[in-house]
């Protein structure tokens, strides 16, 4: 099986090109962005020395399919999907903060509460909470985006003071957050699954607000199974998630944190196939649809041949 990890194409009215940990951004002529959902996959920052195959399609069609599902909440940046491993939208400015929705104490927010803080982002979080509990009402824990390093934690009143967001249009994006967050939470339910944690971006053309990237993907989200959820939380035991970090925990076991000095372990072909397919076991199960393999044959070709088509068609 071939892996797609890395372009360069070059395409007609293409003003410039952005290669993150995964994506490979097109921007075309300041009207458009190709997005190439790579097969490359990150861990601790870090991009890993193979890259999995479908990964990309897995979280394209993924973003794609609950993009046209919350398409009535607020208005997306989606045009096209001329390729399984790519998305065609408009080009929008977008806001320098990610809003992140949590449901549940988990994660960096009970590592967070587990040190004493009482308070994450502004939002204040009662005394006596345990791992992985339900908040009564889901909680909006924005993080400025940063072009290099990590990205940090900042609090409503701060986006506001520093003018990142004028305070409108943050009670906007605040309400498109929640709308998405419930819309996700209800379709993650009738899989059996528990949307937990999620992340959304948005971004601007004109004075119209756009959701814009990928969505409730394993990459962006983390999801509980919903049986054995209220079993496991009795017992204070951790929950079955569906997320990437069963790759994290390979890294661990092999003793890489992407920490200064530490080796990247090889990856076996084994292992490499096992990723795929949990992967495409993922989609399944966030979608409820069977996954159609795309050809893994000439992809690099399959997906210029594609977005070329697409640009001829637009600007024709």
């Amino acid at each position: 099986m071939q892996a797609l990890t890395k372009t360069d194409f070059h395409f007609p009215k293409q003003k410039d090109v952005y290669h993150g940990k995964v994506r490979d951004v097109y921007n075309i002529n300041d009207e458009l962005l190709v997005m190439i959902v790579t097969d490359r996959i990150s861990a601790f920052d870090v991009v890993l020395p193979k890259g999995i195959p479908f990964k990309g399609q897995v979280l394209n069609q993924i973003a794609e399919k609950f993009l046209k599902s919350t398409s009535d909440i607020v208005p997306n940046w989606m045009l096209s999907v001329p390729d399984p491993m790519v998305m065609v939208g408009k080009y929008c400015e977008p806001y320098p903060v990610e809003m992140i929705i949590r449901g549940y104490l988990t994660g960096s927010s009970w590592r967070t509460y587990k040190k004493g803080m009482r308070e994450i982002c502004g939002v204040p979080i009662p005394d006596g909470l345990k791992e992985h509990q339900r908040f009564d009402k889901p909680i909006i824990t924005p993080t400025t985006k940063a072009k290099e390093g990590h990205d940090e934690d900042i609090s409503k009143d701060e986006i506001i003071k520093q003018g990142l967001v004028a305070p409108e249009e943050y009670s906007k994006l605040e309400d498109y957050t929640s709308k998405l967050f419930q819309r996700g939470s209800e379709i993650a339910g009738k899989e059996g699954l528990i949307l937990v944690d999620t992340k959304y971006e948005f971004g601007k053309v004109g004075d119209t607000i756009y959701l814009i990237d990928e969505i409730h993907t394993p990459d962006s989200s983390r999801y509980f199974y919903k049986e054995g959820y209220e079993e496991r939380f009795a017992r204070g035991e951790n929950q079955r998630q569906l997320s990437k970090e069963f790759v994290r925990e390979w890294l661990m076991e092999k003793g890489f944190q992407g920490q200064e000095g530490q080796q990247m372990p090889d990856m076996p072909d084994e292992f490499v196939h096992s990723v795929s397919e949990r992967y495409i076991e993922l989609y399944e199960k966030i979608t409820g649809d069977a996954f159609e393999r795309s050809s893994s044959e000439n992809i690099l070709e399959r997906v210029e041949y594609n977005i070329r088509e697409f640009l001829k068609q637009y600007y024709s």
